[in-house]
């Protein structure tokens, strides 16, 4: 792959945690950023294989997304990529739900991303083939009953993806796109949803094979583009 050095956030997550793993397994040199303080014991033996951790911040505050930037380019390096995957879920109908889920899921779905990304991309225009990847949803295409926070809030991580592109294709060589999955086979999902047929599911190594796709030189006249991961749903 020509691309070196990737940053993922909400790697700590299930998704994110198999996307370092497989990434790092290419030869990649990835930087592995969550919210949460705590990474899985499957990322922590992989730092003296040269995958760098750190947790405890949230990056959809954009002074402090700068304030990481910096420190991963003082000390690790140039990036070459952005793979923006955090983000959170919640199922709330409006007639029995709360106003604030919405500002909440908008932060950590949308704001994350565009902070993210705002933060990387002056390093970012230094790569000669850059790539900003971002997590969307199918789910947002066409929302159902008691989706409308999350539907509303990836659409708008779609909507952000096509503008990006739009930005930066005259000027510099970075893509910029977006992933839509619909429902992960996660632990979570399965808990929730005993009675379902999570065969039909999409799993991480399936985004993981898009993602690295995504990443490889072929894939540079893919721009602005929302790709559907849907498994059989």
């Amino acid at each position: 792959m020509k691309t070196k050095i990737v940053v993922i956030t909400g790697a700590f997550g299930v998704l994110g945690n198999a996307l370092v793993q497989a990434l790092q397994f290419d030869g990649i040199q990835v930087i592995a950023l969550d919210y949460s303080s705590t990474a899985p014991d499957t990322l922590q033996v992989l730092v003296d294989k040269g995958v760098y951790i750190r947790g405890g911040f949230d990056i959809a505050d954009p002074a402090v997304a700068c304030g990481v930037a910096r420190d991963i380019v003082e000390h690790v390096g140039m990036p070459d990529a952005l793979l923006n995957i955090a983000g959170g879920f919640a199922w709330e109908t409006l007639s029995h739900g709360d106003v604030a889920t919405w500002g909440r899921l908008f932060r950590i779905n949308v704001e994350t991303a565009v902070s993210a990304c705002k933060a990387f991309l002056p390093y970012l225009r230094e790569s000669s083939g850059g790539r900003i990847i971002n997590i969307g949803a199918a789910a947002a295409v066409k929302a159902g009953a008691g989706m409308g926070p999350y539907a509303a809030s990836k659409s708008g991580v779609m909507r952000f993806t096509e503008s990006l592109a739009e930005e930066l294709k005259a000027d510099t060589s970075i893509t910029v796109n977006a992933i839509l999955p619909s429902i992960l086979d996660t632990p979570a999902n399965r808990s929730d949803m005993p009675d379902a047929d999570y065969t039909r599911w999409v799993t991480p190594e399936d985004i993981c094979a898009t993602v690295r796709f995504l990443l490889r030189p072929e894939a540079g006249a893919i721009n602005g583009a929302l790709i559907p991961v849907t498994g059989r749903i």
